[in-house]
């Protein structure tokens, strides 16, 4: 970063957050595509859980293709096409992929569906891509990771608002006596959500974004050889792990609550989303929580902020659903718990190691709750994983690439990669649900934030020997 990159760029900076409200979007309305298409399809929970499968792995094979034609052109994709100019290239992919849900619907068909989702995914592969550097490289490198964090808090208000909108298109009103599933009401909302697509892709383009950001000098002075490759690098190499597993129980522990929530507690399918929804908002309040270190230095500001913006990230999410005519009683508790984020928070300081290994502890514990209780008790323990995966995906990128210099497109583009986690693990965790039950499966996500806290603790003796001292 050049010296006098000493303040956020709001002006870019909010414009490049629209995308990441897309991704929140589409990635929470498949969790209810799942239990929809579980019925109509008459899948098995494993089976249904390809729907996170073909979105999620698509990133992978996205990153892949872009990799490939970097090296048979010889030069990178993203450095030649400039940073906004792949952004809307990568909305264009994306609006195609929703075109494919118009002919599915209407032929019924499943693959199709899934195609339109991996289509979608290839294009959020290269948008991801460009957007998490970019986010970082728009201010100073020591609130690189809070930008991060604010850009997932808008990310989460997608994810928030995308099940409550899905829900309603596919069953109606809450009062609607509708509760089976409809794949002929899937047509319209992806259809509008890829015009959306297009119309930002447009607007991005004659944005002051800047094309070619100053992200290539992002590279720690003490670090005494530059490495050829990315991959010569210890802290992306576990980086790529810990992006693959923390996606995974990030997806798996929503993307499997559907089937608990309907087969051990009773629910209609119509009835789900406001569950599905308090999960995702549980990252945007732990996101909002995580970013105020971007707004303002001052200490004692910091601490208040840290106490308005969860409580403000929730009231959104019982906004929105109020709004959706669903009862709120029952969320009114989930208040408190939101207090054990807000001291974790707190307690980090901000440091990327330290707040990883806190919350992934936090993961934890809060999954073998759920597992070991029933009834509604279970429900705010799951749902609390979202609180606690808030902001670990901006610690891991931040912690990954650091120190990479010119090879931080390259790193991107292999953190990117790993994202397919969030299908891989789902679906480990639905064919163990099919061999056990539902709630014994989630000791697949207790393993993933097992892995996360180690992480944590070892890359900061890694990057101690590069020179970087998150503590000082």
């Amino acid at each position: 970063m050049s010296s006098n990159n000493t303040q956020t760029k709001w002006a870019q900076f909010i414009p490049l957050v629209t995308v990441f409200f897309f991704w929140g979007f589409v990635a929470a309305s498949n969790d209810i595509l799942i239990p929809v298409f579980k019925k109509a399809f008459s899948l098995s929970q494993g089976q249904s859980q390809l729907v996170s499968v073909a979105f999620y792995v698509a990133y992978t094979v996205g990153s892949l293709l872009y990799l490939g034609i970097s090296y048979i052109s010889k030069f990178d994709i993203i450095t030649k096409l400039g940073y906004k100019n792949a952004l809307a290239l990568g909305l264009f992919i994306s609006a195609s992929g929703t075109l494919l849900f118009y002919p599915a619907a209407e032929l019924h068909s499943f693959p199709l569906m899934l195609s339109g989702l991996f289509i979608v995914g290839l294009g959020f592969s290269l948008q991801q891509t460009v957007c998490n550097p970019l986010a970082i490289a728009l201010g100073p490198v020591k609130t690189g990771s809070q930008r991060l964090t604010l850009a997932g808090g808008i990310n989460n208000l997608g994810t928030t608002i995308g099940p409550l909108i899905v829900s309603f298109a596919i069953f109606g009103s809450v009062a609607s006596a509708n509760s089976e599933a409809s794949i002929e009401s899937v047509k319209i909302p992806y259809l509008i959500l890829g015009a959306a697509f297009i119309i930002v892709a447009i607007l991005l383009k004659f944005s002051s974004l800047p094309n070619h950001p100053a992200v290539e000098e992002n590279v720690v002075k003490d670090t005494t050889v530059q490495k050829k490759s990315a991959l010569n690098y210890p802290q992306l190499i576990m980086g790529m792990v810990a992006i693959f597993l923390y996606v995974g129980v990030e997806v798996s522990t929503v993307s499997n609550l559907p089937a608990y929530l309907e087969n051990d507690l009773g629910f209609l399918t119509k009835d789900i989303a406001p569950y599905v929804s308090l999960y995702w908002a549980s990252l945007m309040i732990g996101r909002w929580t995580g970013a105020v270190e971007a707004f303002t230095d001052n200490i004692n500001k910091q601490v208040i902020l840290k106490f308005i913006a969860p409580y403000l990230a929730f009231g959104v999410f019982l906004l929105v659903n109020a709004i959706a005519q669903h009862d709120l009683a029952p969320f009114y508790v989930y208040a408190a718990i939101i207090l054990v984020l807000i001291f974790a928070d707190i307690i980090s300081k901000g440091n990327p190691a330290r707040m990883l290994f806190l919350f992934s502890t936090l993961g934890i514990v809060a999954l073998l709750i759920g597992m070991f209780t029933t009834g509604m008790v279970s429900v705010y323990a799951f749902t609390s994983v979202g609180l606690f995966c808030s902001t670990l995906w901006p610690c891991i990128f931040a912690l990954a690439i650091r120190g990479l210099g010119k090879q931080t497109n390259q790193g991107s583009n292999f953190l990117i990669m790993m994202i397919m986690g969030g299908g891989i693990v789902s679906w480990i965790q639905g064919m163990v649900a099919d061999a056990t039950t539902i709630h014994l499966s989630y000791v697949i996500g207790v393993l993933c934030f097992g892995y996360l806290a180690f992480y944590a603790w070892r890359v900061k003796g890694v990057l101690k020997k590069q020179g970087v001292y998150f503590d000082s």
